[in-house]
């Protein structure tokens, strides 16, 4: 159960963007997770906005959730070197009693449709005239969420972590996170 948070602010930066700096902000909370293997600790960007010309931004604040002692445990390793100039920890508080609750998950697109293709045609063989067949373009959906750009550590090419929040709830759900601290089932406090 998320019963407590630590937001971690992104300080103004005349070399980086706030985009920048989030992103490798969530990258270092990745690997951490990943070692540490985490499913424990949830996040929220209580920056989020739905305004039309702010819909695609995350913000510059990254809310970690759980447990007092989760919380310590993954704040005692040294996952933000590096970014300690860049950021404003604020102190392990309790979720307030009022709060609602909501899912963060990632959600991902099929967004390119010459990608999905060249894939195919890799896969299977094809030819490209067999390929557009078979994928056309109306498969390319346009997403309008809030991301952070990352790099995969596996392949190294860069995507975009796609971040929905869920409908506002009165009860929490439990439940478990992934690697980036997002679920489909589980609740945060939201604030």
């Amino acid at each position: 159960m998320t019963t407590h948070y630590i937001d971690i602010t992104l300080l103004p930066d005349p070399e980086f963007s706030h985009a920048h700096l989030l992103g490798a902000l969530v990258a270092k909370l990745h690997r951490v997770l990943v070692q540490g293997q985490n499913t424990d600790i949830g996040v929220s960007y209580p920056q989020h906005t739905s305004q039309p010309l702010a819909r695609r931004t995350l913000g510059v604040v990254l809310r970690l959730h759980g447990t007092p002692e989760a919380l310590q445990r993954l704040m005692a390793q040294d996952w933000l070197k590096g970014m300690r100039d860049h950021t404003q920890v604020a102190a392990l508080r309790p979720v307030p009693a009022d709060a609602q609750h909501r899912t963060v998950r990632r959600r991902q697109f099929k967004t390119n449709a010459d990608r999905l293709r060249r894939r195919r045609m890799q896969r299977k063989g094809e030819t490209a005239e067999q390929a557009a067949a078979a994928i056309p373009s109306s498969v390319e959906r346009r997403p309008d969420l809030p991301f952070v750009q990352l790099r995969s550590s596996s392949t190294g090419q860069p995507f975009c972590l796609c971040v929905e929040h869920g409908p506002l709830l009165t009860q929490p759900i439990p439940g478990t996170f992934n690697a980036y601290g997002l679920a489909h089932e589980a609740t945060v406090p939201w604030f």
